[in-house]
């Protein structure tokens, strides 16, 4: 997707110019694999005009594999961001009706091609609200992915502008109960979407959709510009927690999919459950010192920190 940010703290209603910045959930995870030195390739469609090419183009720069993007459609999808300050929230605006990707279909793809030497697929919530076609494609990736024998990775990724919580919970339970290896969500969305009670939600996700590993995100929000966050991992029968990180936004946006990407270099590298969710909420961590929607933080400076490390001194 295009994404279009008003400069510094402007609020839309006040904005005559944007920067422009590309990016959307799981092309954020995409990136941040590939910057971690891992092979990690998008698939989705772009019209075939100069907007199109510049996102490509900015999958490309950081070595995501885009040779299963493909060309067509009359518009690219866009986000508006409004930057929060102190206690005023930051907002986002989508305008994605009839994008590309939103008007193409599941026989477009040659998932025989897409699946080749796959360990993982990773989807979030965000794709099948998008529409009928959008989660039919979703199922029919899933389902091509199971019968490759892929693992399957879903972040849930409730967003209330794009879709009811009765129409997400009857889609993503689909998605949970028969397809899902790793499910990646947060209390709010436990509750709120999967009625998840107040305690042991990660034992009420595992259980009742069969799932081999659930990791969540925490955030507290104290302002818009101040957030305590950290992360868990919970595997049927042990529960992992990252450290606590404060931390102060330079972009709120991304954090989550820098730990969804964590998370799977984590497991992709055979790191033991503990390293990989310290691993996670390090690189989401790091990723709100960032502007734009990826996390472009080399993951030696991750580890550091997930080992405890200061990053704050100037390195000369």
């Amino acid at each position: 997707m295009l994404r279009l940010t008003p400069p510094g703290f402007r609020r839309l209603l006040q904005a005559e110019t944007f920067e422009a910045e590309y990016g959307g959930a799981e092309a954020n995870v995409a990136v941040a694999l590939a910057m971690w030195g891992e092979e990690a390739k998008f698939v989705s469609k772009v019209p075939a005009n100069e907007l199109g090419q510049a996102a490509v183009n900015k999958l490309r720069r950081y070595g995501v594999d885009t040779g299963s993007i493909l060309r067509g459609g009359d518009r690219l999808g866009i986000y508006y961001v409004e930057r929060g300050a102190d206690r005023r929230a930051s907002n986002i605006v989508y305008d994605r009706m009839n994008s590309a990707f939103a008007c193409s279909e599941a026989e477009e793809y040659d998932w025989d091609k897409i699946f080749e030497g796959a360990d993982w697929f990773h989807f979030t919530g965000i794709t099948p609200a998008l529409g009928k076609r959008t989660e039919r494609i979703t199922q029919t990736a899933c389902e091509k992915a199971k019968g490759k024998g892929v693992r399957i990775s879903c972040d849930v990724n409730y967003r209330s502008k794009l879709w009811s919580e009765e129409s997400a919970r009857a889609v993503m339970e689909n998605f949970l109960q028969n397809y899902v290896d790793l499910c990646i969500t947060n209390e709010y969305q436990a509750k709120e979407l999967f009625s998840a009670p107040r305690e042991q939600v990660a034992e009420y996700m595992s259980r009742k959709y069969s799932l081999g590993l659930v990791a969540f995100t925490y955030r507290k929000t104290f302002d818009a510009t101040h957030n305590m966050i950290s992360g868990a991992i919970y595997d049927g029968e042990h529960f992992y927690r990252s450290s606590e990180y404060l931390v102060e936004m330079v972009d709120r946006i991304g954090g989550g999919d820098a730990f969804a990407a964590g998370v799977l270099y984590g497991i992709g590298n055979r790191y033991t459950l503990e390293q990989t969710v310290r691993f996670a909420a390090a690189a989401s961590c790091l990723k709100h010192s960032v502007e734009g929607d990826c996390c472009l933080v080399d993951k030696e400076q991750i580890l550091q920190l997930a080992d405890g490390g200061d990053l704050a001194q100037v390195k000369r």
